[in-house]
């Protein structure tokens, strides 16, 4: 990561402040850019001005770890900010060359299992990639193993497919979110694959680029979304997300609703149509 990557990072998070916030004073002086100025994170922190805009732009030396904490605290970080901010200042832990990684793959265990299930699952990679989609989950999303490899990406699907519009019926929300599992995402090593996919989607979708220049971070764990479908209709699911160990990035993430609720018959309507009406058993999308 380059020290231009450290200030973005610190920048985003200094304009997400603001000044009363932290117990701070309103300046007399307009601001020219919303949130803290240096100097002020510098004064929270504890630090001279001249050594905090070193380190925003990446040149502070030998920085202890109680500094570092202090420049947390002061810009409030996350458990998962702090985590991406001392990533950033170990480049050397980082693969920044142009150098091809290979595309992830899901071992077949893991594909046989998520298609034992009667409600949907998938197995993305590092970036988003669908890696394996049981049949309920393509009846859920889309169609992935039917695309084109370099598509099959839930990032690039939910940007540029509008089929992800009608799917996801709190589409803003899950895209910024989603924006920001792919921004948590670039923490790992930095590959041609995230170069490229994060310059098309910048290119081709605005609403991409204004959400990736949020910098917003965030980790998919679990939760709730709502769902529209076209066979059964609107769906409350839960989501849990289960990383899969010793599959570096790889993660299987189930869908399931609450027991006797409408939501329950429905996902349990399409699991039956999904039966009827498919050809064949489910099929591992990467090739």
């Amino acid at each position: 990561m380059t020290d231009d990557g450290i200030k973005e990072f610190l920048t985003s998070r200094r304009a997400a402040i603001s000044p009363e916030s932290v117990g701070l004073p309103l300046a007399m002086t307009s601001r020219r850019v919303p949130g803290l100025r240096r100097e002020e994170v510098a004064i929270l922190a504890g630090v001279s001005v001249d050594y905090y805009t070193k380190f925003e732009q990446g040149r502070a030396t030998n920085i202890s770890e109680q500094v570092l904490e202090a420049i947390e605290r002061a810009l409030k970080l996350s458990d998962l900010e702090r985590r991406h901010l001392r990533s950033l200042l170990r480049p050397d832990a980082r693969i920044t060359s142009g150098a091809l990684v290979p595309r992830p793959k899901a071992r077949a265990a893991v594909v046989t299992m998520i298609h034992s299930l009667g409600v949907p699952a998938i197995v993305h990679g590092p970036l988003l990639e669908i890696l394996a989609i049981n049949d309920t989950a393509r009846a859920l999303f889309d169609d992935f193993p039917a695309m084109p490899v370099e598509h099959r990406n839930l990032v690039r699907w939910m940007f540029l497919n509008p089929r992800a519009r009608e799917v996801y019926l709190e589409w803003e929300r899950h895209a910024s979110e989603m924006t920001a599992i792919l921004r948590a995402a670039a923490n790992g090593p930095r590959t041609e694959a995230l170069d490229r996919l994060v310059g098309e989607l910048t290119i081709e979708s605005p609403d991409f680029a204004r959400f990736w220049g949020e910098y917003r971070l965030y980790e998919h764990t679990h939760g709730l979304k709502r769902f529209g479908n076209d066979i059964v209709g609107e769906m409350q699911l839960h989501y849990e997300t289960l990383p899969l160990v010793g599959e570096r990035g790889q993660t299987i993430v189930v869908y399931s609703a609450d027991p006797g609720s409408p939501s329950e018959e429905k996902l349990q309507l399409l699991s039956s149509w999904v039966t009827r009406s498919s050809d064949a058993p489910g099929v591992q999308v990467d090739s």
